[in-house]
């Protein structure tokens, strides 16, 4: 029997936190190299620290004199990422920061194992295994602990960015304490927040001060109590942030990027990656499952796992595991999923449109349980297979 009364904790990190910067930078070089060619190949790697950024790993153009071109770009890229996230530190600033570009040729030797042959799909990208996850506790299909510590920092970005909060940061962390009764989020114990503020004067009290309006906004009503616990800026002053305070790198933050440990994950990093690479695009179409299967009402809770060997083009296995909540016995989904939708990798990343320059936006908040958007952003976040698996089974 799955415990119904109980707490469960989940964090998330600002765009202005370390590693999340990095992600973001990866993504933009990503998003760069698919606008350019939508068969692009690039696996970046950020790294930042005071004063530096270097950016690592390989890319790949049919054309090699437009790799050449854009190659050039890539400081460019890295210093709107950090002016757009809000960095104008004197250690760390989008003018001043020197950025090195370490960038190369994709292997030959991966290529030649998730190139298509004329006569066969492209292999996967490399070995793993991905899990997609989705429950009825939010409307987003998401567990509530990270959907919400998500929700806090988004909103405080905003207001940050828009000039209503100018004290506030780029660097910050949340964490909720979510309490379940029934099997269903009612509360929060405790509320954790840590945030840079740019008025050194500034203490906890007068920190949380600026940021409780925004929590109390976000989180359901009725969530907080005089019960709730709060935990702002614990540690006092919190001015130096970014990869000024602590060295930054890309893929540090999978399980922010994900369910917040309510589910499992494949151990794969999303960010710099295009989608022949099923660590991310594989991870994706296993949300895109499991969301459609509990959108059906097959489920109140759905795990998805795929399983892949590099230049095999067919999962080797898919699992699915309802956790005692499936109105359908998991084997029937099993093949239900398969039967809807190809889960090869270019399967994968033609039924998601997933060639395009669609990833900047996923490096922060989350890439699951966001809002599908017209040009194909967060594509697997749609529900529009529930009808083609009701009629599988």
């Amino acid at each position: 029997m799955t415990r119904q009364n109980y707490t469960f904790t989940s964090e998330s990190v600002s765009e202005g936190h370390p590693d999340k910067v990095c992600d973001r930078i990866s993504d933009a070089v990503l998003d760069a190299f698919l606008a350019e060619e939508p068969e692009a190949r690039v696996a970046a790697e950020t790294f930042a620290t005071t004063n530096r950024v270097v950016i690592g790993g390989e890319v790949g153009l049919s054309d090699q004199d437009k790799l050449h071109d854009y190659m050039e770009r890539i400081d460019e890229i890295a210093r709107a990422c950090i002016k757009d996230i809000g960095y104008e530190q004197d250690k760390f600033h989008h003018e001043t920061v020197e950025i090195t570009n370490l960038l190369h040729e994709q292997s030959a030797h991966i290529a030649q194992g998730v190139d298509a042959a004329a006569d066969k799909d492209e292999g996967a990208g490399d070995q793993g295994i991905m899990f997609g996850y989705a429950t009825t506790e939010t409307e987003a299909l998401m567990p509530a602990p990270i959907q919400y510590s998500h929700a806090i920092l988004r909103r405080l970005a905003e207001v940050r960015k828009s000039g209503q909060e100018p004290t506030l940061g780029p660097d910050a962390k949340s964490q909720l304490s979510v309490l379940y009764e029934g099997g269903k989020p009612v509360g929060v114990s405790s509320i954790v927040l840590s945030t840079q503020h740019l008025d050194e004067a500034m203490t906890s009290a007068d920190v949380r001060a600026v940021v409780e309006p925004y929590i109390r906004e976000t989180l359901p009503e009725g969530w907080i109590t005089d019960a709730t616990a709060w935990h702002v800026n614990p540690t006092g002053k919190f001015v130096i942030g970014g990869p000024d305070g602590d060295a930054g790198l890309t893929g540090r933050k999978i399980i922010v990027d994900t369910y917040g440990g309510a589910a499992p994950h494949g151990g794969g990093a999303f960010s710099g990656k295009d989608p022949t690479k099923v660590d991310r695009s594989a991870a994706y179409a296993a949300r895109y499952l499991a969301k459609n299967v509990v959108a059906a009402g097959m489920a109140e809770r759905c795990t998805i796992q795929l399983s892949y060997a590099i230049g095999v083009s067919e999962p080797l296995s898919v699992y699915a595991d309802t956790h005692g909540t499936g109105e359908v016995a998991p084997a029937d989904i099993e093949k239900a999923v398969r039967s809807v939708m190809s889960l090869t990798p270019r399967g994968i990343r033609e039924k998601l449109q997933l060639n395009k320059p669609i990833y900047q936006r996923t490096a922060a908040y989350g890439h699951f349980g966001r809002t599908p958007t017209e040009d194909g952003g967060f594509s697997w976040e749609r529900t529009d297979l529930v009808e083609d698996l009701k009629k599988a089974i």
